[in-house]
């Protein structure tokens, strides 16, 4: 039988966390999900790390280490439900109430594609509304979720081929959503579904992920906007960099250098695959991102989900 939902979880070298989020699953083990696990390139296999676990999953191994949201794309691919739980290795189902919570909306509503859930620490505290993907209280249409768990419909993903894989690392969120929208999509924050987000600062590097986030930055603007505001939106994009390593108090003398050359570098290749947004997506983005818009779970029609 078709699995309601698949459970992809992507991995790289942490495998007292990895076993954790995996052990955690059994919170939703009455909805008999499928579990994928991609191993960005472990130094153990993550088949190795898991053999204890007593959880039916498939392991799927990349020795070349593309990155965790090659990972993601690929967990998708391979995916055999329509609703797809994308998990880092640093998360942990408190319970089930948040995944059944963000099925219940994507099967009552096709033009929501994707569920964000609120941060929270172990023991379930919830993390700061300021570190949340918003500040609302209920739930709410948003401009993105954030990465660490989010339950994706399938198709809509599909449709928009995934994530950007040139940015590699971080940032991809932004840019996916704001390509939702563009497509008719919505994004939905359920500030009461909460995942445990519990972080691991030794395997964080804040100079690399200062740069990445930048670099990711502007080539979201070079991707989506239109050439009147990449004029303008690029140089800023460039400049933040500078101001974010300031107030991180980031020691990274070259970074400047890195990011101009890296950026410049991907200029031939991004170009080519340039699909700006509409200025309508734009307004709806800079709305959203500024005054969330309350969003009312619908229930079921007795004949099921209603189509697109």
């Amino acid at each position: 039988m078709t699995p309601a939902l698949t459970v992809g979880i992507t991995t790289k070298n942490r495998p007292e966390a990895l076993r954790a989020c995996v052990r955690s699953l059994d919170a939703i083990s009455h909805l008999a999900p499928e579990v994928l696990v991609f191993d960005d390139a472990s130094s153990v296999p993550a088949g190795e790390q898991l053999a204890a676990c007593d959880v039916p999953l498939r392991v799927i191994a990349d020795p070349n280490g593309p990155g965790y949201i090659v990972g993601r794309n690929r967990l998708v691919r391979e995916a055999s439900a329509e609703f797809v739980l994308l998990l880092d290795d640093d998360t942990r189902l408190l319970d089930a109430s948040a995944v059944e919570s963000a099925m219940r909306v994507l099967r009552a509503d096709a033009t929501v594609a994707a569920v964000g859930f609120a941060q929270a620490e172990s023991d379930g505290r919830p993390w700061p509304r300021q570190m949340q993907p918003s500040a609302a209280h209920e739930p709410a249409v948003v401009a993105s979720f954030i990465g660490f768990a989010h339950l994706i419909r399938r198709q809509a993903f599909l449709e928009l081929s995934g994530y950007r894989e040139s940015f590699q690392y971080f940032g991809e969120e932004k840019d996916f959503c704001l390509r939702l929208i563009d497509a008719g999509y919505q994004t939905i924050y359920l500030p009461d579904a909460l995942i445990a987000h519990v972080i691991d600062m030794a395997s964080r590097d804040r100079r690399r992920y200062l740069r990445l986030v930048a670099r990711n930055d502007c080539l979201n603007t070079l991707y989506n906007d239109p050439l009147w505001r990449v004029a303008w939106m690029l140089p800023a994009r460039y400049a933040l960099y500078f101001r974010m390593r300031r107030g991180w108090k980031i020691r990274d003398p070259w970074g400047g250098f890195w990011l101009a050359r890296d950026v410049l570098g991907r200029i031939p290749g991004v170009w080519k695959q340039r699909r700006p947004v509409s200025r309508t997506t734009l307004s709806r983005w800079r709305a959203l991102r500024a005054a969330p818009v309350p969003y009312h779970v619908p229930t079921l029609p007795p004949d099921g989900p209603r189509g697109r």
